[in-house]
């Protein structure tokens, strides 16, 4: 299409949005600025750097899938997010799991002896791309889970675990004054039972105790974010999970002075939806965390697409206003059945695109329309929304970003995998 046809189709586009009401120009522009954290995860199928890659993932992790082209190294999986970051659009911040810890000249560190410098690798590759870095400690796929972590009944075990949480604070709170913003730092674990348990509270009780002791360790509640993340159910724990809804928001609820709450969308019953949890928790919570993934049946993880509940989340994160800072957006999501740098792509793509689709709605509007019980308008605008030219508006954003438009992004990483990752 010719540089004249996309510039009119472009103002046509944006001509029917602000016959609504809608600044598009306004939209786009708060929407570059919305950081979205991208997981390091996705690139080497959850392996990391600090434990044997050839051996299972354990703890309630998994990937299926087994297409050519991995990460191996800390030097492959950075040249790929590399890849990903030109390939969308937007503000991003890396993510990472303190397994990704790089180690040199031969040194190495168990996780409960982890220290910022075994990060310094990842904060010179953030502060050459202008990134921030949210962090998560790593309670799964190492042998001393029990299986259980932080739950367990053996001291020993739990006194690892807690050590571990403990470096992780210190290392967030170094990202985050490395890299001048805050770092998100994720507690979760899938400490829990395959068949129905004889004691229920015990695990939660020691769940909470090593909790707080991690946050015993001292850190700055302005750069450091220490959240908890629930958990419904998974593989090996089918019956029972510690770390359950009711207690990571009772967690969070009497800890607020040094903690957030964090929802994984893939981590509740498949008739939950946690886009009606967001404004739930904005009314009791000042900040709340969000990884957006897309379970199957059970958390299975897989590539965020532009569906109707990724659309409702993006709508209530704009409602709501956590594109001011209320609501702290990261991706978590594991697909090694297919090319790994698509996967991170169209997922990170969909989630821009569902946020702009949720800007460019007159939201104020629909509001005004719900608080008059105007329902029958409400619905008709509703669905009419649905159907406007909002591909016009996408592309549009992508060009200001220097980002490729849809149709244009798959055959770089075509060539990409051809040149780069069919050689590993």
């Amino acid at each position: 299409m010719s540089e004249t046809k996309i510039a009119n189709a472009y103002e046509y586009a944006k001509g029917v949005y602000a016959a609504m009401g809608i600044d598009v120009e306004a939209a786009m522009e708060k929407l570059a600025a919305v950081p979205v954290a991208l997981h390091c995860w996705q690139g080497d199928d959850v392996r990391g750097f600090d434990t044997d890659p050839s051996k299972p993932l354990t703890g309630g992790i998994q990937t299926t899938g087994n297409y050519p082209g991995r990460a191996r190294t800390p030097e492959e999986l950075m040249a790929d997010i590399d890849m990903v970051l030109k390939l969308c659009p937007g503000t991003k911040k890396m993510n990472l799991h303190a397994s990704y810890a790089i180690f040199e000249d031969g040194e190495w560190a168990d996780r409960d002896k982890l220290e910022p410098k075994h990060f310094k690798k990842w904060v010179d590759f953030c502060k050459e791309r202008g990134l921030g870095c949210d962090f998560n400690p790593t309670f799964f796929s190492h042998p001393k889970c029990d299986p259980l972590t932080l739950t367990s009944p053996n001291e020993e075990t739990r006194r690892f675990w807690i050590d571990h949480g403990k470096a992780c604070i210190r290392i967030s709170q170094y990202l985050a004054e490395e890299l001048g913003q805050p770092c998100i730092m994720n507690i979760w674990t899938g400490d829990g039972f395959k068949d129905v348990p004889a004691d229920r509270l015990g695990p939660r009780v020691r769940y909470k105790e090593s909790i707080d002791e991690i946050l015993s360790e001292p850190f700055d509640f302005n750069k450091v974010k220490p959240c908890v993340e629930s958990k419904v159910f998974g593989i090996g724990v089918e019956a029972y999970t510690a770390g359950s809804a009711e207690f990571a928001l009772g967690y969070a609820a009497m800890n607020k002075d040094r903690c957030i709450p964090l929802m994984d969308n893939g981590h509740y019953h498949p008739t939950e939806v946690v886009s009606d949890k967001i404004p739930a928790l904005l009314a009791f919570f000042p900040e709340i965390a969000l990884h957006v993934t897309r379970p199957i049946r059970w958390d299975s993880d897989h590539v965020v697409l532009f569906d109707d509940e990724t659309k409702e989340i993006a709508k209530e994160i704009v409602r709501c206003g956590g594109l001011e800072g209320s609501v702290k957006i990261a991706l978590d999501y594991f697909d090694a059945s297919i090319n790994r740098i698509a996967a991170w792509t169209v997922g990170f793509r969909n989630f821009q695109k569902a946020l702009l689709n949720a800007l460019l709605c007159p939201n104020e509007e629909l509001k005004a329309m719900q608080d008059s019980d105007n329902w029958t308008e409400l619905l008709v605008r509703q669905e009419e929304q649905k159907t406007l030219p909002f591909g016009e508006i996408w592309n549009e954003y992508c060009r200001r970003c220097n980002a490729p438009v849809d149709g244009e992004w798959f055959a770089i990483v075509k060539k990409y995998e051809a040149e780069v990752l069919s050689a590993r």
